[in-house]
């Protein structure tokens, strides 16, 4: 059955504007470069940051956008640095789901510094549940994503134990590119060294580097993972 244009293969859950990009840019044109119907959902506008305005995240995400090649993206428009895991806003996200109806959902890793992070994993898997429910004023038709993957872009000093590290190895340029789109965030008024930009790629070759290739994207599951065969193995 052909899906209908609003219907996605995956959608990922952005706490802020850069954040899909950062976590699984690689992911994301991968799988869009498979035939992956692929969307982002980002909760807020990011704003406000040092260097940054709405207007201009807004020019900066419509960039990065336009390099992964996504199909579809939206704004819930929720606080940024109050973002709360409420009915409200579990009921806006239930409503996306059940609008586009993703196979695979994709959202921060559940631990992280950021308030926002944390709130955003835990609006993910309530809305999850709540998206199939019936006898609801909702709109939409009830729907249940398969998966929900978690991507890492956090805040904490940690060591992760990814379920599974994604070949990105021929999107990496592209990915970076998506990321350099947000000047504000990365480049304007930065001087540390190493430089935030040295330290994605220092992370993304170490990621390479566990699975034997250039670069890679760390990738975790609260749901144990299941296989058909070991084809797809590296």
């Amino acid at each position: 059955m052909a899906k209908k244009q609003s219907q996605l293969d995956v959608l990922v859950v952005a706490p802020h504007p850069d954040d899909a990009e950062l976590g699984m840019g690689g992911a994301i044109l991968k799988m869009i470069s498979d035939g992956l119907q692929v969307g982002v959902l980002d909760l807020t506008d990011g704003e406000p940051t040092p260097h940054g305005s709405p207007d201009k995240r807004r020019e900066e995400t419509d960039r990065a956008t336009e390099i992964l090649g996504v199909h579809w993206r939206r704004n819930l428009g929720m606080p940024n640095r109050s973002l709360e895991a409420t009915l409200e806003n579990r009921r806006a996200l239930a409503e996306v789901f059940r609008e586009t109806q993703p196979r695979w959902i994709f959202a921060p890793h559940w631990e992280d510094a950021h308030p926002d992070h944390v709130a955003a994993t835990q609006l993910v898997e309530a809305a999850r549940f709540w998206a199939k429910l019936s006898k609801t004023d909702m709109r939409g038709e009830p729907f249940h994503p398969e998966r929900i993957y978690h991507y890492f872009c956090v805040h904490l000093k940690l060591a992760p134990q990814p379920a599974f590290v994604l070949d990105i190895s021929d999107y990496w340029e592209k990915k970076l590119a998506a990321i350099l789109s947000y000047q504000s965030q990365f480049v304007v008024g930065r001087n540390d060294s190493p430089s935030f930009i040295e330290k994605i790629h220092f992370e993304a070759a170490y990621w390479g580097k566990t699975i034997g290739v250039a670069f890679g994207e760390p990738f975790s599951s609260r749901e144990p993972l299941g296989l058909s065969g070991l084809g797809s193995l590296v």
